[in-house]
């Protein structure tokens, strides 16, 4: 059982800007409110709140619509915090990465006594090291790179666009048709083993299925900024596409 302490404050970073939250007070993160994220019309205007509960910070979903995935600073531990959802933040840091329309944002928030503190592990967590669901073959890791790469390449917190299927695929010099059937099988291989936002609906449109899918990659370590060695160099894609 961990151990309740007294409050200290949490600092949220984005962007290069730190904000302090206190814990008498509510911390409210969104189009609006003591975090402004972007003045994007798919944003809520009141989406997260970072708020001292029962002897915890802990993390809100007060939006409608959007998601928000969550991981410790190592990607050993992560969650999908949906509309209504809260949860207690208990490492010394924290990420969170959100997607509104186009745009996939991220943020950390780090605890001044964090009530639990992971044990240091001597092996580095790279992008090799197992951490998702099964193996993933070459193709499907490429193809989360490719899928993540502007947000691997615009730093660690920020804001960043996912590609649309066409424009993934040909950055990769696949068709559209083997691009879309190997994301098909990525999503259905981490849905079986318990990743959820992944199946379209109507709903859900295929670009918030390609976000989530970032989301989770980065949050679980499957992709990180080594990773982009594994693409042609930016202008200078593949001129044909590969074989179906």
């Amino acid at each position: 059982m961990l151990a309740v302490t007294s409050p200290g404050d949490a600092h949220v970073e984005f962007c290069g800007e730190e904000y302090t939250a206190i814990a008498s007070q509510p911390f409210n993160i969104g189009r609006e409110g003591d975090l402004t994220v972007d003045d994007n019309a798919y944003l809520h205007r009141q989406f997260l709140m970072l708020h001292y509960q029962s002897g915890y910070w802990q993390l809100s979903n007060v939006g409608r619509h959007l998601a928000a995935t969550i991981a410790d600073d190592r990607g050993l531990v992560q969650a999908w915090l949906a509309p209504g959802g809260s949860l207690p933040l208990v490492f010394p840091c924290t990420r969170v990465w959100f997607t509104a329309g186009p745009t996939t944002y991220e943020f950390t928030v780090s605890l001044d006594d964090a009530p639990f503190l992971p044990v240091s592990l001597d092996q580095q967590v790279t992008g090799a090291t197992t951490l998702g669901p099964g193996t993933l073959t070459a193709d499907q890791h490429l193809l989360l790179v490719a899928l993540a790469e502007v947000v691997l390449r615009r730093g660690r917190q920020g804001a960043g666009r996912i590609p649309s299927n066409a424009d993934a695929a040909a950055r990769l010099g696949w068709t559209v048709t083997k691009f879309n059937r190997k994301l098909d099988n990525v999503c259905d291989k981490f849905t079986r083993h318990g990743v959820r936002g992944l199946h379209g609906d109507a709903t859900r449109l295929a670009s918030t299925r390609r976000a989530r899918l970032v989301e989770y990659a980065l949050a679980a370590c499957l992709v990180t900024v080594s990773d982009l060695d594994l693409l042609s160099p930016l202008g200078s894609e593949r001129s044909a596409p590969s074989p179906v």
